[in-house]
């Protein structure tokens, strides 16, 4: 665990030196998404960030630190996302409407790379426990965003009352990242739009219209 001591560099940074430092994280990011975390190398992310192997250092002790760092920026990114598209649904059209933009942003990328969260978690889950740690606390934030929705949708009438929200927002997360990873391996979203697809049906037929 850090300590005072450890946290004394970091509010020594300069302004120039955090947007060094985001500017490393950024580049990290964008390697590990395409290459994978493994066949990213310290070397990679000096030269896609255009700085030098002593800045890097500087802010990193080692490739294990940023990639932590790593998962903070993109878990940022996307949650921040997901709140603004999950944070004020309240029916099964709003869902739909948050599953076409993810399938159509997917579409964009023809389907590559797949969920940033989900391509980190499958690189690092099995080998670094801080990592994997990190990496479930942002799927359990997911879900309880999907949750709430579904919450929402409970306290509107429009789904029975007696419904696990927590265990279909599971569900529905686990077919979004499935649905990623059949994407990414077909170079295509359909697969996405149609696991999605399969969870909201059921999901509507919970409703109680």
């Amino acid at each position: 665990m850090s300590g005072p001591a450890d946290d004394e560099p970091q509010r020594r940074l300069t302004a120039r030196g955090l947007k060094t430092k985001a500017r490393i994280v950024s580049a990290a990011a964008d390697l590990m998404q395409v290459k994978g975390v493994d066949a990213t190398t310290m070397d990679d992310v000096r030269a896609a960030s255009g700085t030098s192997k002593s800045q890097i250092y500087q802010h990193f002790r080692d490739k294990n630190e940023l990639v932590m760092a790593v998962i903070e920026f993109v878990g940022d990114i996307v949650i921040r996302r997901e709140t603004d598209s999950l944070g004020h649904v309240s029916t099964l059209n709003g869902l739909r409407r948050w599953r076409d933009a993810l399938v159509q942003a997917n579409d964009l990328r023809h389907g590559a790379y797949g969920c940033a969260i989900g391509s980190l978690a499958g690189d690092v889950a099995d080998h670094d426990e801080a990592a994997r740690a990190a990496l479930a606390q942002l799927f359990r934030t997911w879900s309880r965003l999907i949750s709430g929705a579904l919450t929402r949708m409970q306290e509107r009438g429009s789904l029975k009352p007696d419904v696990d929200t927590d265990y279909l927002a599971d569900g529905l997360l686990a077919s979004l990242q499935g649905g990623y990873l059949l994407a990414q391996t077909a170079g295509d979203a359909g697969p996405m739009g149609r696991a999605l697809d399969m969870s909201l049906n059921y999901i509507e037929t919970l409703s109680t219209s």
